[in-house]
């Protein structure tokens, strides 16, 4: 969406670069500005700095397309000081946004994080697989633990140890017990 965003920009832009007071072209200056900061506000948005590349992208691929004469002759950009305003001054806009885009908002290179302190290696607490501490365990029917009367669905009714429950008995001779928060696949 930001691509076609710039391109948007770019298209509007090449019609309407000459407006002017005057002698002073700010229409494309104007034009010039607002790639800038659409680039800026892009990579914001996104906190990443393609997020600002593909608006400046969409931008300069439509406007140096339109900026190309036909075998005609004819032109959408004049070589005008409006038209060189438009081009050079929207394309060091882009640029200078997307340069601050990647400053602001690339990934840390030193494997520090940008907020302070290092990030923890391993799996991500509450990735599929992998224990999550903050989360409550589910309820896990206890052998030999009063029911409420009614069999519930799915629970073995034998006496065989069931899958994920703690075992007592195992606990007290120190032996493993199964983690009851893995899935079974």
């Amino acid at each position: 969406m930001l691509l076609l965003l710039g391109a948007l920009e770019g298209l509007i832009g090449c019609f309407q670069y000459s407006r002017a007071l005057g002698s002073f072209p700010v229409g494309a200056v104007a034009f010039a500005v607002a790639i800038g900061v659409t680039c800026v506000l892009g990579a914001w948005g996104m906190r990443r700095p393609l997020g600002g590349l593909m608006p400046a992208v969409g931008w300069f691929i439509t406007s140096f397309v339109l900026a190309m004469g036909t075998p005609g002759g004819s032109v959408v950009i004049t070589n005008t000081a409006a038209g060189k305003w438009y081009l050079f001054g929207g394309a060091a806009c882009a640029a200078a946004g997307v340069v601050f885009g990647f400053v602001r908002w690339a990934p840390a290179r030193t494997g520090a994080s940008r907020r302070g302190g290092l990030r923890p290696r391993g799996p991500r607490p509450g990735a599929f697989g992998t224990p999550n501490p903050g989360a409550s365990k589910p309820a896990v029917p206890q052998l030999g633990a009063p029911s409420s009367g009614a069999p519930s669905s799915g629970a073995p009714t034998s006496g065989a140890p069931q899958p994920g429950a703690s075992n007592p008995d195992a606990s007290q001779r120190g032996a493993p017990q199964p983690d009851a928060r893995k899935p079974d696949l």
